[in-house]
């Protein structure tokens, strides 16, 4: 078969109904997204059989690739003793980060078949929440006695009798008795005298406590300049290395996450290749609450009928006093939800918040008011209609960045999801303020019109 000419997919495909032991080393000629995309381009049924044919190892490095919602539903149809193989074969911090995305019941099935070290290290990092310093660490990193000498920590990272896949090569950690006590960059220990031994060397590094927050944490990374700290309990015991990479692979994640739930996306992520019922079903679980909200803001239109038929000019400017004013009580959304996850503003905060944007919303507010305004007496000739549409995006502005920025906090302090609960509640309500302010100044100044 000429591979050239042969779709990735297909030839996934082909190779797992007659040539399984080929699939590693094609595998190999592609790049990580294009297996990603090759392998969602099977049916369930040929993804599991490319899965077990492939060896473990090949198979932990394309789940590695894959959103763990989507890689837990791969590895879940698989028998115990396949999915543990691939499990066992990932880093230690992404097994934790995979099993979680698990039913109590299959996590414990696939646990039982794992080798025992394997699965208490990954059920160690699975008793810390996911966006704690615990959470977050990798278990693998190298940890020498005071007593150990230059020579020593050298041989074990060039001898290459220790596997050191996943570890971070930076730092080298000095422990006594389970305790950390210092730290040497591995650097340092290039040049340094063969026997000296690592209490001379060592110095005592920034640590962060594995119970601290995803805040705190990237606070810590950024005052210590470096790619990573060590975590450690109440006690001062070694624990494990926070990288920088995984803290902004999270950051990265929990944006996304944010994002998906704003456009109404609920239930986690999504991909194409779920099943079109089950896709269906948690998008409609959010537009079908719209429909509600929306037909609220459309009847204060049915409220001003009589206006509108004197003035139909007004019912172009409705929607876009309604855009604008939304566009700006997103982006108020937008901030409002960035420092919520980061932790600069808590659910108290929602005075302050208020007052920020209240300042920005008075100039923005302005000059977009001054803009629609002049548009409007350019296009219709009125001055009339001009002022009325101004006034109400100007107005609107304000609303909608008070809205914006306030909803999220005051969400967050009922323990309502912000994220999924915002946009509605500010779609909702400047819609509504929009057209009470065009139509209701537009009623009171009618004679003029």
């Amino acid at each position: 078969m000429n591979v050239a000419h042969v779709e990735p997919a297909e030839h996934l495909r082909t190779l797992a109904g007659s040539d399984p032991k080929a699939l590693d080393g094609y595998l190999a000629t592609l790049s990580g997204p294009d297996v990603v995309r090759a392998m969602f381009r099977l049916s369930d049924e040929e993804r599991h059989a490319v899965l077990v044919a492939l060896d473990p190892e090949v198979a932990a490095d394309f789940i590695e690739d894959v959103p763990d919602a989507a890689a837990a539903d791969l590895i879940e149809a698989l028998p115990s003793s396949e999915a543990a193989s691939i499990v066992a074969a990932l880093p230690g911090r992404d097994q934790a980060d995979l099993l979680a995305e698990f039913e109590a019941e299959d996590r414990g099935r696939i646990l039982s078949a794992m080798p025992a070290a394997a699965a208490a290290e990954a059920r160690t990092l699975l008793d810390y929440d996911p966006d704690t310093a615990g959470g977050l660490m990798a278990r693998e990193h190298l940890s020498f006695s005071p007593d150990a000498t230059a020579r020593t920590v050298l041989t074990v990272i060039t001898g290459g009798g220790l596997s050191l896949s996943g570890h971070l090569l930076e730092f080298a950690y000095v422990v006594d008795a389970g305790r950390l006590v210092g730290l040497v960059r591995t650097s340092d220990l290039v040049s340094a005298p063969p026997t000296l031994r690592l209490k001379w060397l060592m110095h005592m590094p920034t640590v962060v406590n594995a119970s601290a927050d995803l805040a705190m944490v990237d606070a810590c990374l950024q005052e210590a300049e470096t790619l990573s700290l060590p975590v450690t309990d109440d006690d001062g015991n070694m624990l494990g290395v926070l990288h920088r990479k995984h803290v902004d692979d999270v950051r990265l994640e929990r944006a996304n996450e944010e994002h998906l739930k704003s456009q109404g996306i609920v239930g986690g992520e999504e991909l194409r290749s779920m099943p079109t019922l089950h896709r269906a079903r948690r998008r409609l679980s959010w537009l079908s609450v719209n429909i509600g909200l929306n037909l609220i803001s459309v009847s204060v239109i049915a409220a001003f009928e009589a206006t509108l038929e004197a003035v139909i000019a007004l019912a172009i400017f409705l929607p876009i006093v309604s855009d604008m004013s939304g566009c700006s009580g997103n982006q108020a959304v937008a901030v409002s939800m960035r420092e919520l996850t980061l932790g600069v503003i808590g659910a108290r905060d929602a005075l302050r918040v208020w007052w920020q944007e209240l300042k920005v919303g008075l100039l923005a507010g302005i000059a977009l008011g001054v803009l629609l305004g002049i548009s409007a007496w350019l296009w219709k000739g009125s001055v009339g209609i001009a002022l009325v549409v101004g006034f109400a995006l100007a107005v609107n502005t304000l609303v909608a960045v008070s809205i914006g920025g306030t909803v999220p906090v005051i969400l967050k302090r009922l323990g309502v999801d912000p994220a999924v609960a915002s946009g509605p509640v500010l779609t909702t309500l400047t819609d509504m303020c929009g057209f009470l302010l065009v139509l209701g100044t537009a009623t009171a100044l009618l004679p003029w019109l």
